[in-house]
């Protein structure tokens, strides 16, 4: 294609809105365009990258044994409703109604409509297994798009999903979708790993999140630098026994009030009372079923919200904000104690043993107690792993040290079980003739966000540079002025494509600096540059994109251009 026919400029200057560098780089060098907050189009060179990453997955997604289907954008509600989770997704749901009022959905993900599908179409074992995908765009209202297409609100998704006839049959169709994932994701050039996964909206016990490896990533996650373990910060846990942070029950005196005038934080009540933050019993406060719940764990942990909503779940839990302290003023912010007298739910973390002792608030503004004894002072009424695991904590596997990155959510892969097959009556008949629910899993990938992810893994301060298989064109042919020099780019230019290269020619009437920037910019991974200097010498310059080496090769040889 010739630079002067390409739809799309560059721009010299960074878009307003844009805060990491894929959404920068991928607006500058004309592979995008901001249409509403959260929303994009895509320009030739960008849609050409989308079909790369397209390309690769059905590959991989064909060789594993699945089946291409297309499915509706727009679904009906009301298999939403019967699952539970038109509620579940709340206001990240588009929703509309048509003329006759009928309610629907801008698809978020196809679980229930899929699963109908399958429910009309395979009735007997002998139409299991099964595995269908479908590359599609996907919608959800999110309160706050941001760092361009890896918060959307219109994104391109794989979705792939698995029926079997038992866990046995899901295991195999898992593992196959598992591996098929990381063959994708090393043919993009990401590097990824693959952590245990929370399975939010979608449900199922068992999943998996791929994590593209980046600075800008919205999600935590860690890894054991002596195993293969790893999970993203809301389901780690950390290993080892709890420690002893004081001395057991029967040594400890009774629980004595202190004044701590003015002192609500952590680190001032240690100070003041002269214990390490560590020994400090933090509480925070939050609603379950309308009842007043309290939440505890040492001081010098941050509370992982998820963890406790697995804690109490199936009820659903709201931790308390600014409006809640304000109208009850029993509850003192920054002096809570675990020993709260209308507190019908005490949900301790697992460090915080029965026998332990601690520091902590005496529900009096302004005061404290020591020597508060969990299970003598204070009830436990479920443990769990409450607090959000850090670099240097036990991994729960083997006892190593744990590490934590930050990474982009690339794909995912859960075990649903029977959760939509028991709800939307997609059942088989066995040899017998009786009648059991199918078995699922469900698999997505980030089409849209793999161009984000692989672009903030693979850029420099000169611009994008694409892994081969993902770059829009194979190498950008540059014309510099001078005598003879745009002929010999012309028969250059249709030998390359004669030959079948995919070629971007830069015939633009333009500076040798402008054409140069913008190659960098757009980041092929081959530009080959045709001088008057080199020309005179039968020669064309090429330059590796990712590397930046530099050699100087035969015009009239291709297979010289074109090697790697």
């Amino acid at each position: 294609m010739r630079w002067s026919q390409l739809f799309g400029h560059t721009w010299r200057d960074d878009p307003a809105d844009a805060e990491v560098p894929s959404h920068r780089l991928l607006v500058r060098a004309g592979y995008i365009r901001r249409v509403a907050s959260g929303i994009y189009a895509w320009l030739p060179l960008g849609r050409r990258v989308l079909a790369r990453v397209e390309r690769i997955v059905r590959e991989e997604m064909d060789a594993a044994g699945a089946s291409e289907v297309l499915l509706p954008i727009v679904q009906p509600l009301e298999p939403w409703q019967r699952t539970g989770r038109e509620q579940a997704y709340g206001p990240l749901m588009f929703r509309l109604t048509d003329r006759r009022e009928a309610r629907y959905c801008l698809a978020p993900t196809a679980e229930e409509v899929i699963t109908s599908l399958v429910a009309g179409e395979a009735t007997s074992y002998r139409d299991l297994p099964r595995n269908l995908y479908q590359i599609g765009w996907k919608y959800r209202d999110e309160l706050r798009p941001r760092f361009g297409l890896l918060r959307a609100r219109e994104f391109l998704m794989k979705d792939a999903y698995s029926f079997d006839v038992d866990a046995a049959g899901l295991e195999r169709s898992y593992r196959a979708m598992f591996d098929a994932y990381r063959r994708t994701f090393e043919r993009c050039g990401l590097e990824v790993r693959a952590v245990e996964g929370s399975s939010g909206e979608i449900g199922g016990e068992v999943n998996h999140e791929f994590m593209a490896v980046a600075a800008v990533g919205e999600d935590d996650f860690v890894w054991c630098r002596s195993c293969d373990h790893a999970a993203n910060v809301e389901v780690a846990r950390r290993g080892g026994p709890p420690p002893s942070v004081a001395p057991p029950a029967p040594a400890a005196p009774p629980m004595e009030e202190v004044p701590t005038p003015g002192a609500a934080s952590i680190p001032e009540v240690a100070a003041l009372v002269g214990v390490e933050p560590s020994a400090l019993a933090k509480v925070l406060a939050f609603e379950v079923d309308g009842e007043l719940g309290l939440a505890v764990l040492p001081g010098d942990r941050e509370l992982n919200e998820v963890a406790l909503a697995r804690a109490v779940a199936p009820a659903r839990v709201r931790l308390l904000g600014d409006e809640d302290f304000a109208a009850r003023p029993d509850l003192p912010r920054g002096f809570l104690g675990p020993h709260h007298p209308a507190a019908s739910l005490v949900v301790v973390d697992r460090w915080v043993t029965p026998g332990s002792v601690w520091v902590t608030g005496a529900n009096t503004v302004d005061h404290h107690v020591r020597n508060a004894v969990a299970g003598r002072d204070f009830p436990v009424d479920r443990a769990a792993d409450l607090a959000v695991v850090r670099a240097g904590d036990p991994c729960p596997v083997c006892g190593g040290e744990l590490g934590v990155d930050r990474g982009i959510e690339v794909g995912q892969v859960f075990q649903l079980g029977t959760k939509y097959s028991e709800a939307l009556g997609a059942t088989y008949t066995d040899a017998e003739g009786r009648s059991h629910p199918m078995v699922m899993g469900c698999y997505g990938i980030g089409i849209s966000r793999i161009v984000a992810a692989v672009v903030e893994q693979h850029h420099d301060e000169a611009g994008i540079a694409w892994p081969p298989a993902l770059a829009p064109f194979r190498l950008q042919l540059i014309a510099l002025a001078g005598e003879g020099v745009r002929e010999a780019a012309e028969r250059l230019y249709d030998r390359l494509r004669g030959a079948g290269v995919e070629v971007l020619y830069d015939d633009r009437d333009a500076r040798a600096g402008v054409k140069f920037a913008d190659a960098d910019l757009v980041g092929l991974p081959l530009q080959v540059i045709v001088g008057p200097r080199g020309l005179a010498a039968g020669l064309v310059e090429r330059k590796h994109r990712r590397s930046g080496g530099r050699d100087e090769v035969p015009i009239d040889d291709l297979d010289a251009i074109l090697a790697s």
